[in-house]
């Protein structure tokens, strides 16, 4: 496993009191015990430096009472650093109750500007070229029976989203769309089409509860009708599968349209059908016979899926013997891990799904793939306010507001920057007002423009600095906190990653903008700190600062699909 391409401060901060800390049981200073783990953590104060760890104060649990205390354990581990301290600490030590804190050195943080620079669009990755294996990340897999949704459409920002933090994190990342082609839902999709079908040539229908009773039903309809005329007339509703088939075609080129418009691609589009047609689903139901976990009843092979912790048990292979979608999908994470053999999993569910996660962590289990390589992400609705009350735009679409409407009322990049700025797993209220500002007032508009803002800094200045800019003359308070919230990509990116949730990147762009924008109104209160200062060494300095901070905004930006823009 090689070194982090952007190598955690964080980490080599652990490492330094790991190795203090086995000196000083060493030198007997410390007792000869097992002591817990190291952690690093950045301080609610800056006051108190730029990272601390409370180890000490953990080690004494351990130790006891008769063993010394946090402070003389800090004090231990602070003598052993002080014996050989590395050159990228100003300073360290312990503080009450038993803290270790430490502060970066001033002309290390201005030499980060050049490694920013240098590693351009690859800052903030964590590997450099070796993977860490093949990842597939399954989102959106919505059933072609209508257009995207905006809460469908969270599912897209989320699983994107996602898929490019783990690429930066080191996977080789896979981003696969799972259609259900197959199923009741498509046979209500092809009598609903049917019905609307017969009314349009004259016919009295009535619209059942399981029918969808979408404007967008009557379109396709109407569609077929134009380029088929009569042909499906005397078809019987029970053999309108063709006529389903046509228009779940039609849906799927307008799913598709949308999400690449919001700039969702996906390496693989994987059929339900096709795991019915090439039979994946009897190999399974086979595998988990074996395992006990099947049984018949009223004609039809049940799962004891509530023995694996589901609300209830599930039916596999119904009376007539059509797999339904839980056999199916149960055949789909066999072919993943089994047949194409991704090294990890991840699945983006809504949460109306949570009831299932137990069982099918717990199926995939027997069919013996280790739990660590399967991850279930669930993300909540989303509901949409204008004016302040919740609306529904979408009233030819059966009461839903689609990702489209909300696209075309606020742009791509409002859209993937609000749907993706939330944790997953909490409701979102989706403020069109807000997300339609141009003012400061607007997150990914306040982002966006500190990007924007730097870009036409640097365009006016040219390009003669590049080489030139000497980055040991940037001391001003405001320069030195733009680097140290720039160093923190690296850190939220990690943190992104291990626990899934992209949320912290916008959040943290938000963070990084306004240090920025701090950094730019010290120019304009006092002349000698502007960046196109008088002095050209410190102008070509200030200019490498500007473009250091345009790439990490930038390198933020896309890793939630926002364009980072040059003008606004």
């Amino acid at each position: 496993m090689s070194r982090l391409h952007t190598p955690l401060i964080r980490d080599r901060l652990a490492d330094l009191v790991g190795e203090a800390v086995a000196r000083a049981q060493t030198a007997g200073y410390l007792p000869s015990v097992a002591l817990p783990e190291i952690t690093i953590e950045r301080p609610a104060k800056l006051e108190q430096g730029d990272f601390a760890t409370n180890f000490a104060m953990r080690a004494q649990k351990v130790v006891g009472a008769r063993g010394p205390k946090p402070m003389e354990i800090a004090a231990a581990i602070s003598a052993q650093i002080a014996q050989d301290p590395p050159n990228y600490l100003a300073g360290f030590g312990p503080a009450a109750p038993g803290f270790l804190n430490f502060t970066l050195a001033d002309d290390w943080l201005r030499d980060q500007v050049d490694t920013i620079l240098a590693e351009g669009a690859r800052y903030g990755n964590l590997r450099p070229s070796d993977s860490l294996g093949r990842l597939q990340v399954e989102f959106v897999s919505a059933n072609p029976t209508g257009p995207i949704h905006v809460g469908t459409g969270r599912n897209a920002a989320l699983g994107d989203s996602l898929a490019r933090v783990l690429a930066r994190a080191g996977w080789q990342v896979q981003r696969e769309y799972y259609y259900n082609d197959a199923g009741a839902q498509m046979e209500h999709l092809a009598h609903s089409v049917w019905k609307r079908y017969q009314e349009l040539l004259g016919h009295a229908v009535q619209l059942g509860d399981d029918d969808y009773h979408g404007e967008y039903i009557v379109d396709l309809a109407r569609q077929i009708q134009a380029e088929y005329g009569n042909r499906f007339a005397d078809v019987p509703q029970d053999e309108s599968a063709e006529l389903g088939g046509l228009a779940a075609r039609q849906i799927m080129e307008w799913i598709e349209r949308d999400l690449s418009r919001a700039r969702v691609e996906f390496d693989n589009w994987f059929s339900e059908a096709r795991v019915i047609r090439e039979g994946d689903f009897l190999k399974v139901l086979e595998l988990l016979k074996s395992r006990g976990l099947v049984y018949e009843r009223e004609g039809a092979q049940w799962l004891r899926s509530q023995d694996l912790g589901d609300e209830r048990d599930r039916v596999l292979i119904r009376s007539d013997g059509r797999p339904t979608y839980t056999a199916t999908d149960i055949a789909y994470h066999y072919d993943k891990f089994l047949v194409r053999n991704f090294d990890r999993v991840i699945d983006v569910w809504g949460a109306d799904h949570q009831g299932q996660v137990p069982s099918m962590k717990a199926i995939v289990k027997n069919l013996g793939v280790e739990p660590e390589r399967f991850d279930i992400v669930l993300y909540q609705m989303v509901n949409v306010f204008e004016h302040g009350e919740v609306i529904r735009m979408g009233k030819r679409t059966g009461n839903i507001v689609t990702l489209a409407e909300v696209m075309d009322k606020v742009g791509v990049d409002a859209t993937r920057w609000f749907l993706v700025s939330r944790t997953s797993d909490s409701m979102m209220d989706f403020d069109l007002d807000l997300a339609s500002k141009q003012s400061s007032e607007n997150p990914v508009y306040y982002v966006q423009y500190a990007h924007a803002r730097l870009a036409r800094v640097l365009a006016d200045a040219g390009s003669d600095w590049a080489a030139e800019g000497d980055v040991q003359l940037l001391t001003q308070p405001s320069e030195l906190g733009l680097i140290r919230r720039m160093l923190q990509l690296p850190e939220v990116m990690e943190l992104a990653s291990r626990n899934l949730a992209p949320h912290h990147i916008p959040y943290y762009a938000y963070e990084l903008a306004r240090a920025t924008q701090a950094w730019y109104d010290a120019g304009n209160d006092d002349r000698s700190q502007r960046i196109l200062a008088d002095d050209d060494r410190l102008r070509t300095a200030r200019l490498k600062l500007a473009a250091a901070a345009r790439q990490v905004l930038a390198n933020a930006l896309e890793t939630v699909g926002v364009v980072a823009p040059n003008a606004m």
